[in-house]
């Protein structure tokens, strides 16, 4: 037990002494989730629209005016037809055409029905689709604001029709506030990229500054060596996702539904799978380029597929299976899942025992891989 705290008071002290590393994990990470949580937002904002009004109605000039009162939306200077419209999709100038045809109005009146058509630029298809489904329900809202006036004589006239009503419930984000989405998430990106990064070039570096040797002549154990080697990162990586808890809670308000004690559980077993991976490149690695090249390879992979911006059940089924071996996807999820959902061990018992056995695989081959001599 001594020779496992001597090498862990050896790495505090060489992470004391550096004076690019310590920024590194203290002020960078934390930096990062402030900017990354402001800057990642899903809802769509001034959508330029241009509304060709071949009608010049009451009801035209209304709707145009509901959809100028929405913050959502830049209404353009209105057109007469979909030609100079059109002209200002192709210029990129406008994201959606709303096209008012004639007799809009009278046609209400006479038959309860009007056709307008919605046209979006879909280079930007999350732009195009969100926008669309605002304009539809502006619109939907000025149909029922209109027929509400309508006389009762000429709606018992209308065509007879079934009416569906529903009400939507938004369960664990009834704001639809997208940062209680993406802030867990990130948060937890940030701690499992930091600590993988930073152990990986951690006994390649001792390697290349020539220390190694010095300890390989000691008569420390394989295990001591690599459990010396993770037991302070893991205590800073428990250390800054409860800096960025406390960060999210005063800054985002993000939710706390759950119990702490799981999240920080589960991020144990979680990082440990994590720094045994940075130790085994670290292992095989000859320098630190190598193995910062090795590491960034994993990173921007485990990032893509971690369902922190994609829907991990909207991919492919074989990208699905190549998630199960993801860190960050299954602290993306247990994250999301105890904060938001207020989630217990039993609700996450799946993403732990894949994570343990990550923890014990991972960490079996950094200790195989280290070679004391040669």
């Amino acid at each position: 037990m001594r020779r496992l705290l001597f090498v862990v008071q050896k790495e505090f002290i060489q992470i004391l002494r550096n004076k690019a590393i310590l920024p590194l994990m203290t002020v960078v990470p934390m930096v990062q989730l402030i900017l990354l949580s402001f800057a990642a937002n899903n809802e769509v904002t001034n959508v330029r629209v241009v509304v060709a009004d071949q009608d010049h109605s009451t009801f035209s000039r209304r709707l145009i005016q509901k959809i100028a009162t929405s913050d959502r939306f830049i209404v353009l200077p209105p057109v007469g037809g979909p030609a100079p419209a059109d002209a200002l999709i192709q210029a990129g100038e406008a994201d959606l055409i709303l096209l008012i045809p004639p007799r809009f109005e009278s046609d209400f009146f006479k038959y309860q029905t009007g056709a307008l058509q919605l046209s979006a630029n879909a280079i930007n298809g999350q732009q195009a689709t969100v926008g669309a489904v605002y304009l539809s329900a502006i619109i939907g809202s000025f149909n029922r604001e209109i027929a509400s006036e309508m006389p009762v004589s000429a709606l018992s006239a209308a065509p007879a029709g079934i009416g569906l009503g529903y009400e939507t419930a938004y369960w664990f984000n009834p704001d639809l506030n997208f940062k209680d989405f993406m802030v867990p998430g990130i948060l937890g990106e940030l701690v499992t990229i930091l600590v993988m990064l930073l152990t990986a070039m951690n006994i390649v570096r001792e390697r290349e500054i020539g220390t190694i040797e010095q300890i390989n002549v000691t008569p420390l154990k394989k295990w001591q060596f690599i459990l010396g080697k993770m037991l302070p990162f893991l205590i800073i990586g428990l250390i800054l996702l409860s800096v960025g808890l406390v960060l999210g809670k005063l800054i985002f308000d993000i939710p706390l539904r759950g119990h702490l004690g799981v999240v920080f559980a589960f991020c144990l077993f979680n990082l440990m799978a994590v720094l045994g991976l940075g130790l085994f490149i670290s292992n095989l690695a000859d320098t630190q380029q190598q193995a910062m090249f090795v590491t960034f390879f994993f990173v921007i992979i485990f990032i893509l597929m971690s369902g922190l911006f994609t829907p991990i059940e909207s991919m492919p089924e074989w990208a699905q299976y190549l998630t199960l071996p993801n860190p960050i996807a299954h602290f993306v999820h247990v994250m999301r899942s105890v904060l938001l959902k207020g989630s217990g061990w039993s609700d996450i018992a799946f993403h732990f025992k894949v994570t343990a056995v990550m923890a014990v695989l991972f960490n079996g081959m950094a200790i195989l891989s280290y070679r004391k001599t040669g």
